[in-house]
């Protein structure tokens, strides 16, 4: 077999001396464009977990390297003048033109060929090889040339950051964080070798304006961060190599070879550096793609399939969590109004791979700290109290906890009357201990349903059944109960969910009213455009829904104005064309959502009130982030008591960017930016999970949805699982139980922890 290896750098050197010693016979050819000795950028950072990976596939190369680290256990987080140390963290820094020198020597050691200063521009000298792999970077020539079979997407993210090394010794990875009058610069540094640091200095597009920087004016550049960061620097200068000023491109490839070229390291995708791992991305790669090769020698197109299978989840997930990293960064100005144990957190957790519990494991003072600092500022004298069991108030309702249930449509009712199945499904979520209890999404009118077997509340007969469920909730529980008021709008005339979704109903259709007459998708009826008189019709059946609801019991309503239903479809512009007052601005579009807000405010004074909203419509010409927030304020203004923070689902065209606690970004940024109280949702699966969004400040209140389904006690579950009562007391009837709960949920989660303790990557340090 004959191998072409276009680009010198880690990975194509590893895929080179791991394959070459594995298959012997195999003629291997690397090339680079630069000298052997030319090196750009100064450190790169590993993981105990991926050394372990370098030990048990080439021990040679893990000694060379081992013995030129620079390891710590430490983490800082710095923002002007304030540091907090963090520990457990195991990395090691090495010098970028160490790595590649000590690979090169490994490469000779195993008899793989190195051709420096050779650029390669035409492949058709390779015509002779089985592969040629194109390892040539993130401006990678190959790729570009080819980009339509790669399928190509490159995005460049708006932040600037500019990369230069320092004399500065540093016995922790630390971020600086730097108020300037320009806005907010970071700089991550590390130690690399002795007397030798990486530090990456970052600010938003904004900020690099008003600073007037010059993106190849080095001299310029060292002299503006060594006076912001002289505090940080304490003498030492910096050091430049190249470093200009630069955009991150975030790039992917659909396919990953074409023929027998096949793609390696930053020319197939990028990680940001802030998770500190482009090298670990093209080495772990380098793995992958020799594991590939070795075991199909014989039959490249099968190798380039393993190698596909193997390694493209595992990319992919890196690459969510750096560009959720990424975005945190990108926000960073924002972040900076938090106080700075929050802060500090929110930098620990940004990615959302770190949780509290995780954090615990790493550094248990630390994260006993954060909790502490968190219910300090609360006035509590149990500072060990889990975030997710501190109370919390809306208007005048104070929930017994922070853990919301999601409205879930049941689809389950007859004329609108919620019948003895919401019955159970809500009563047992009460007794299983839920601060705040929201139902599904209640039509306020016949035509206002998703399908017809939708609840609803226009009627003396959904009232009294509604105030059965709300009687039983205030006289057996501590959990206060909501009801979302929504019209379907355009998404209306729909079969029950277990015909799919959004199918059309075939028989019993009724008419329907939107912003503007755009159709949901291609099956369904394209709605009429809402006029005047159909405004003051629905603005009055929102009304008399409200006073029903008081009459029902209910503590809280919320009012639906997202997800593309009626009130959604005036504020977005995807779904909002009129050319009326109702149209146009923001400001327009908003004032019929908001005629309604102020209606049902009238209509059911001293309920406290939430408005769910979607924070972005995942699909371009959507509602843009500040628009976002407008909208939050808007309703906020009005009289909102609280924004429920949702995203998507306005268009059916939409490409949402999907994972655990996914949407909480868009909570924080209204919660941060605009300084009102939030609720988040969003594939939150466990009472870790709620505490860490409670404890870095994404929001105020989480909602869970799906996890109560199945589960009508996870809060009973969390109690036992954080060994916590304190104002939660179980219902006089169940008591019993917790004597069985308590240990058994203890004992699990004990054994776990353990687990994960031994699971731990060993400790790689040189001692």
């Amino acid at each position: 077999m004959k191998i072409a290896v276009v680009g010198g750098g880690p990975g194509g050197l590893y895929f080179s001396i791991l394959t070459k010693k594995r298959l012997p016979d195999c003629t291997i050819d690397v090339y680079e464009q630069n000298n052997f000795d030319d090196a750009f950028g100064f450190g790169v950072v590993f993981s105990d977990e991926t050394l372990s990976e370098f030990l048990s596939y080439d021990m040679e190369s893990y000694e060379l390297i081992r013995n030129s680290f620079a390891y710590w256990d430490n983490l800082d987080v710095a923002r002007d003048g304030e540091k907090v140390r963090i520990k457990g963290n195991g990395f090691c820094g090495c010098s970028r033109k160490t790595l590649l020198l000590l690979l090169q020597q490994r490469c000779r050691e195993e008899g793989v060929n190195l051709h420096f200063n050779t650029r390669v521009e035409d492949l058709s000298q390779f015509a002779d090889a089985d592969i040629i792999v194109a390892a040539d970077g993130i401006n990678s020539g190959i790729r570009s040339s080819m980009e339509k079979e790669f399928g190509t997407s490159i995005e460049m993210k708006t932040n600037r950051f500019v990369w230069c090394g320092s004399t500065k010794p540093l016995d922790a990875f630390t971020y600086f964080f730097r108020s300037t009058p320009y806005g907010t610069i970071c700089a991550h540094t590390y130690q690399y070798e002795e007397g030798r640091s990486t530090w990456i200095f970052e600010c938003t597009d904004e900020t690099f304006q008003k600073a007037g920087f010059d993106v190849t004016d080095e001299a310029g550049t060292v002299a503006q961060m060594e006076a912001f960061f002289a505090e940080e620097l304490d003498g030492h200068k910096l050091i430049t190599n190249r470093s200009h000023w630069r955009q991150f491109p975030h790039v992917e490839n659909k396919n990953w070879y074409h023929d027998k070229v096949v793609l390696l390291g930053d020319s197939k995708a990028t990680a940001h550096y802030s998770i500190g791992s482009g090298t670990k991305l093209a080495m772990d790669c380098a793995i992958g793609l020799s594991d590939a090769v070795v075991a199909n020698p014989e039959n490249v197109n099968a190798a380039f399939e393993q190698y596909d299978k193997v390694r493209r989840n595992a990319v992919e997930m890196i690459q969510y969590a750096a560009v959720v990293s990424l975005n945190w960064f990108e926000a960073q100005d924002r972040h900076m109004k938090l106080d700075f144990d929050s802060f500090a957190f929110s930098v620990m957790s940004r990615s959302k791979k770190i949780t509290i519990e995780n954090q615990a494991r790493r550094d248990k003072e630390y994260a006993q700290s954060i909790i502490h600092a968190f219910n300090k500022n609360l006035g509590l004298e149990n500072l060990d109290t889990p975030p997710a069991f501190t109370k919390f108030k809306i208007g005048n309702v104070e929930l017994p906890n922070r853990i919301v249930m999601s409205p879930m449509g049941q689809y389950n009712a007859n004329d609108g009357i919620a019948g003895d199945w919401h019955y159970s499904h809500y009563t047992s979520r009460a007794t299983g201990g839920v601060g705040l209890i929201l139902t599904e999404m209640t039509a306020v009118a016949p035509d206002a349903r998703i399908t017809p077997h939708c609840c609803g509340i226009w009627n003396e007969a959904q009232t009294q059944a509604w105030k059965r469920i709300t009687d039983f909730v205030h006289a057996h529980t501590d959990s206060k109960i909501g009801i979302q008021l929504g019209h379907a709008g355009r998404k209306g005339n729909c079969e029950t969910i277990e015909m799919g979704q959004m199918i059309p109903l075939k028989a019993g259709h009724w008419d329907l009213v939107s912003a503007s007459p755009i159709a949901y998708n291609a099956d369904l009826p394209t709605p009429t455009e809402l006029d005047a008189a159909g405004m003051d019709r629905i603005t009055q059946e929102f009304a008399q829904a409200a006073a029903n609801a008081k009459t029902a019991g209910f503590d809280l309503i919320e009012l639906q104005a997202h997800h593309g239903f009626l009130l959604a479809s005036f504020i977005s512009p995807l779904t909002n064309q009129r050319t009326d007052e109702y149209g146009g601005a923001l400001e327009n579009r908003m004032k019929f959502p908001l005629r309604v807000l102020e209606a049902i405010k009238t209509a059911a004074p001293g309920l406290a009130i939430s408005v769910r909203i979607s924070a972005t419509d995942w699909a371009e010409g959507g509602l843009s982030a500040q628009e976002a927030n407008q909208v939050a304020k808007a309703f906020n203004d009005a009289g909102a008591d609280i924004i429920n923070v949702s995203t998507g689902n306005t268009v059916a065209e939409q490409q949402p960017l999907i994972g655990r606690m996914w949407q909480s970004p868009f909570s924080e940024a209204i919660k941060t930016e605009m300084e009102i109280p939030t609720i988040t949702a969003g594939y939150i699966q466990d009472i870790d999970q709620v505490n860490t969004l409670i404890l870095n400040k994404r929001a105020d209140l989480v909602a869970l949805g799906r996890p109560l389904l199945l589960d009508p006690y996870f809060v009973r579950r969390a109690q036992a699982y954080e060994n916590f009562e304190g104002h939660m007391p179980v219902p006089k009837p169940y008591e019993a139980g917790t004597t069985h709960l308590y240990p058994y949920v203890r004992k699990q989660r004990a054994e776990v922890e353990d687990m994960k303790i031994r699971l731990k990557p060993v400790s790689h340090q040189v001692s």
